[in-house]
């Protein structure tokens, strides 16, 4: 079997809204951001992005660091009894009582909310109470994997596509010392992924049974279309401006998100400072302002350039640079993932 050149580095990133692919000249450490590709989720289109990333090898699978968002994934901040920690099936009982699954069906880690490492339940003290629960399920493990061969990618790790754009948005926070916190959305066609996060990590985290596909009876019924197809082909367009329209398609998913907000508020006494949708394909960017508008917040605008050369990713070219925007977080946030855990590997 041929495989790509093992010096370079490639980043995939693949959501129902579309797959977005990086080629860099390493794979950790120091790297060039070489070039940088999208298309839709679709196996046919992956496999003519990645001919153009690799064009001497185009027969090759290629190997890449992956992110996946699986309907099913799971990203819960949980409360937990520290009196508990000793008994062998508690994290099994946790799951399945606080997010209703079923945990032998699921990949799950336990992650410090604060620090996005592993939770050391045997050395957790009574100050320990929370975790942050991520996982997916063991079938769309499976899904993910025969969905990136069948375009010609090997996928050398598999993270959710969620934990790396958050840990982007903390990372970015720190190093542009932003000290209030920031509510990240994560907006699908049917929910939405609410996480509230500060310097003190990932503070809050709540689904929405609220997404994009509740929207379009709204855009239905407001523009006088003759059925939701035509309302939903419009919607996902890039040819009719809905900023005036942000408020009426909003109001459902704002009054579940001012209840959140509402909470952390009280329980913390901290006021968010900003708003970012980390998967919102470019030509929806509209809502991002919509719900920023409707909420009295700030966008958080992220200058690349010099945060990422900061981080020792240099791009090539200001035809990169320009590409870059907040749909690309999560991607960025598995190289910065991937070179924090080469990092970690070499000092232990």
């Amino acid at each position: 079997m041929l495989f790509a050149n093992k010096t370079q580095g490639y980043f995939v990133e693949w959501s129902h809204h579309g797959v977005l692919l990086a080629r860099t000249s390493a794979k950790n450490g120091p790297m060039l951001v070489e070039a940088l590709k999208s298309c839709a989720a679709d196996a046919d289109a992956v496999s003519a992005a990645l001919k153009e990333l690799q064009p001497k090898r185009a027969g090759a699978y290629v190997h890449a660091s992956c992110g996946i968002y699986p309907p099913k994934r799971l990203v819960r901040r949980a409360a937990m009894d520290p009196k508990r920690y000793k008994e062998p099936n508690y994290l099994e009982e946790v799951v399945n009582t606080q997010f209703h699954i079923e945990a032998d069906k699921y990949m799950l880690a336990v992650l410090n909310p604060a620090t996005g490492r592993d939770f050391d339940i045997a050395h957790a003290t009574e100050k320990d109470k929370d975790g942050l629960f991520a996982g997916l399920g063991t079938d769309e493990v499976e899904d993910a994997q025969k969905r990136l061969l069948g375009a010609g990618i090997y996928p050398e790790s598999l993270e959710l596509g969620t934990l790396a754009a958050l840990g982007a948005v903390i990372d970015y926070s720190a190093f542009a010392n932003i000290k209030t916190p920031t509510l990240v959305l994560e907006i699908d066609t049917d929910s939405t992924q609410s996480f509230i996060l500060s310097d003190a990590g990932v503070e809050a985290t709540r689904p929405i049974p609220q997404g994009l596909a509740a929207m379009i009876p709204v855009v239905q019924k407001e523009l006088g279309l003759k059925d939701e197809e035509s309302a939903k082909k419009l919607f996902y367009s890039n040819t009719f401006d809905f900023t005036g329209m942000g408020g009426l398609l909003t109001k459902r998913l704002l009054k579940e998100l001012q209840s959140s907000i509402g909470f952390y508020e009280v329980q913390t006494g901290q006021s968010i400072g900003q708003v970012i949708c980390t998967l919102l394909p470019s030509k929806l960017g509209w809502l991002e302002t919509a719900l920023a508008n409707q909420l009295g917040v700030d966008l958080l605008k992220i200058s690349f350039e010099p945060w990422l050369k900061a981080r020792q990713i240099t791009l090539d070219g200001k035809a990169i640079a320009a590409q870059l925007d907040v749909r690309w977080l999560g991607l960025i946030g598995l190289m910065l993932s991937h070179n924090h855990a080469v990092a970690a590997e070499k000092k232990s």
